[in-house]
């Protein structure tokens, strides 16, 4: 792991910051970014780090004030528009220009805002949040808001003595996975800790609150890609999503739920891979 920082000009009379972005890189290829959702981390990927590694420049990042980022500088909202601009000059910092992006659920919408304005090659959206009702968005942020309650709730002997059987992984990682028995004890003990340690959670939710997609992402190859059995963003998002997208791809991930990517780890690569060819 290494932690980068990079400068960001906000449009405020603050003027200018310097934020700590950390992140894994591993491969060799055409760069490819990852981008996890909210409340998570970077090691969210590593069940297709090894696959995506063999033909790309693999960059898996933690978002500000996820994993080992810390939170953004007082004066900054984690809005989209401060967090992509933060993933630009992350790109700048490390030679990258115009990677290709994937990412996954606040992941996922980043992916498309970078798209939208061209800054990457390509994009692979897996769940992407802004293509809710408002109703839709009122549920996962209430089931967001009690995993959290739950992982600061729990004691970590509680945590580890559910992680080491099937049934108890389901218990800790239903919401997020069709296949909670695939994830590894430590895995699930380590997002348990991420989700309670996450500094910028509270924020990123509230920035969302008004957050919602309605713009094409033109001139930039897209795939979104849906898991069917995605318990907190239902897939007929991903049908709004084709819609206001209609040069996407649109794929279904059976069997999986909303974090896919070790739900099938194969499928997920490949969505990716056949995206940034």
């Amino acid at each position: 792991m290494a932690i980068t920082t990079v400068p960001f000009a906000a449009g405020s009379p603050v003027g200018r910051y310097s934020v700590d972005v950390a992140h894994e890189r591993t491969g060799s290829g055409e760069p490819l970014v990852l981008l996890h959702g909210i409340g998570h981390h970077r090691q969210a990927w590593d069940p297709v780090l090894r696959i995506l590694a063999a033909e790309r420049d693999v960059i898996a990042v933690d978002l500000p004030g996820f994993g080992a980022s810390p939170a953004l500088p007082y004066g900054l909202t984690p809005d989209l528009r401060t967090t992509v601009g933060v993933l630009g000059s992350l790109f700048d910092a490390l030679g990258v220009v115009r990677p290709h992006v994937a990412g996954n659920s606040l992941g996922g919408l980043l992916a498309l805002e970078l798209g939208r304005r061209r800054m990457v090659r390509s994009v692979t959206a897996l769940s992407p949040g802004g293509f809710w009702t408002r109703g839709e968005r009122r549920y996962a942020f209430g089931v967001l808001r009690a995993m959290r309650g739950a992982a600061l709730a729990m004691p970590m002997p509680l945590v580890e003595g559910l992680s080491r059987s099937v049934p108890g992984r389901a218990v800790l990682t239903s919401t997020i996975y069709a296949r909670p028995g695939r994830r590894s004890p430590d895995a699930v003990v380590s997002e348990t800790v991420a989700l309670r340690e996450a500094t910028g959670f509270r924020r990123t939710l509230d920035a969302g609150l008004t957050v919602a997609f309605t713009d094409d992402v033109p001139d930039v190859p897209v795939t979104i890609a849906w898991g069917t059995e995605d318990r907190l963003l239902p897939r007929r998002q991903g049908v709004r999503a084709k819609h206001l997208i209609p040069g996407a791809r649109l794929v279904r991930l059976p069997g999986c739920g909303h974090v896919p990517m070790s739900d099938d780890p194969a499928a997920v690569a490949r969505v990716i891979l056949d995206t940034s060819r």
